[in-house]
């Protein structure tokens, strides 16, 4: 025999310390713990005494007698050489060992991310059960050799140090999955102060868009959009949260042009143009995306053919947060238009841009908020 297995080296540990029988063995297994290290059920004990037994590592008695359970072995000479041996070559040799645990952290993309640190969580409480129970065994045991006191304070080592790594993991996995709200982290974009036309560089960002035109009150085309924009967006973030990368929705956008400028300002809205979106982190790439139609297609139907994935990058804008009705920004926009504009030296660089941040059916119109934005450029 080249080498023992955890149990024959446990088995042989015993009779090295004195000849016994195989009710013994069992007691003392018990008695000392030693299946917290190494797996041995009563039956099996029989099979180990007569594996080293063939082995040459044990012998019966002379004279050993009451039946199997009660006959008695000792360790023979090879045996406790090949006892020091093994023992020599495990204290001085680390064990990698690699539990299931890493297994299942291999398969996290299976769970989705709160499942997954629920899992830990469960882990955790289990880790601290296991070393009550070990340091409770420990305490009822008498004055312990210095050797197996070793053994427990190894064990509930091990159980503190994963204790350790747990904590610090779930923190990590927990603070990836922090949810991203584009209003607090691009406030300047999102917050403008009210009733200022303020410059702003806006950089490029990416949104889930539909093109249309009509008066948004009545066309059904812009009912159908935003149901869509909204659809597909969620469907995104259900995606990505299940890859540990959550997000809020972002507002609803525009951007709206007309061939006259002044019909924003006379709400003449039958003339407007538009494009609906919602801005998506670029995390959201176009496999979610086209999963996220595939998804929102089973309840709506056929996707709106201007539907896609897209960038803008608007650059200079001068932007101020309406408070009141949509139906209010008039004033604001003519005195953009008429005043702000031509006193800075600015043209119109791209369609009027529209953030809304209040719920019309839910917020009393007055109190609504409305970034307007309007993207510029040198005359």
């Amino acid at each position: 025999m080249k080498s023992l297995s955890s149990a024959e080296f446990a088995i042989l540990s015993l009779l090295g310390e004195a000849a016994r029988h195989g009710y013994e063995i069992e007691r003392l297994i018990e008695e000392r713990g030693l299946r917290e290290w190494t797996e041995i059920g009563f039956s099996s004990i029989y099979f180990l005494l007569d594996k080293l037994r063939k082995a040459g590592l044990v012998e019966p008695l002379p004279g050993g007698g009451g039946g199997k359970a009660r006959r008695p072995f000792r360790i023979t000479g090879e045996g406790r050489r090949m006892l020091a041996d093994e023992t020599r070559r495990t204290l001085a040799e680390p064990q990698r060992l690699y539990p299931r645990l890493l297994l299942g952290l291999a398969n996290w993309p299976a769970l989705e991310t709160t499942d997954g640190i629920g899992a830990l969580a469960a882990r955790g409480a289990a880790l601290v059960a296991e070393a009550k129970r070990l340091a409770g065994i420990r305490a009822r045991q008498q004055t312990l050799p210095a050797f197996v006191d070793a053994m427990f304070d190894y064990a509930l080592g091990q159980i503190e140090s994963e204790q350790v790594w747990l904590r610090r993991t779930v923190s990590r996995l927990e603070e990836a999955m922090q949810k991203l709200d584009v209003k607090k982290t691009l406030k300047a974009l999102y917050a403008p102060p009210a009733g200022e036309w303020l410059e702003v560089n806006v950089p490029r960002l990416q949104f889930v868009m539909i093109d249309g035109a009509g008066d948004p009150n009545t066309a059904d085309a812009y009912r159908q959009a935003l149901e869509w924009l909204y659809s597909v967006s969620y469907a995104a973030k259900f995606a990505a949260k299940a890859r540990g990368k959550d997000y809020v929705v972002a507002p609803l956008e525009g951007l709206w042009w007309a061939d006259d400028p002044r019909s924003f300002v006379e709400r003449r809205k039958d003339e407007w143009r538009w494009t609906m979106m919602i801005m998506a982190p670029d995390f959201i790439d176009e496999t979610l995306f086209e999963g996220a139609i595939a998804k929102s297609s089973r309840k709506l139907g056929v996707p709106p053919e201007s539907l896609r994935l897209a960038s803008l990058e608007e650059g200079l804008c001068l932007q101020m947060m309406h408070i009141g009705s949509y139906d209010d920004e008039g004033p604001a926009l003519a005195r953009l238009h008429d005043e702000i504009m031509p006193s800075r030296g600015y043209t119109f660089a791209g369609p009027h841009h529209e953030i809304y941040l209040g719920d019309p059916r839910k917020v009393d119109p007055s109190k609504l908020k409305t970034v307007l934005r309007q993207p510029v450029e040198r005359a």
